[in-house]
């Protein structure tokens, strides 16, 4: 979790205050829920797909993985 906030160890409090300030400014402080909720949506969605690929390449390393066993013990 740590990694992906690195880029925020170079920022001091006073411009993450402004930072801060001119989201509020942007979005307003009714439609910054609704832009939090998106987002967790998105992260959500994007570590779904990941643990899906993530399966999808652990059962192609395992099938390979057979076939070799087969050829093994065919060979011998």
């Amino acid at each position: 979790m740590t990694n992906i906030f690195l880029f925020l160890g170079n920022l001091n409090m006073t411009e993450l205050l402004v930072i801060l300030g001119v989201v509020l400014l942007l979005f307003g402080g009714k439609k910054i829920p609704e832009l939090m909720r998106g987002v967790g949506k998105g992260i959500r969605e994007f570590n779904n797909a990941r643990h899906s690929i993530e399966e999808e390449i652990k059962e192609g390393m395992k099938e390979v993985d057979k076939k070799k066993i087969e050829e093994k013990k065919a060979a011998e």
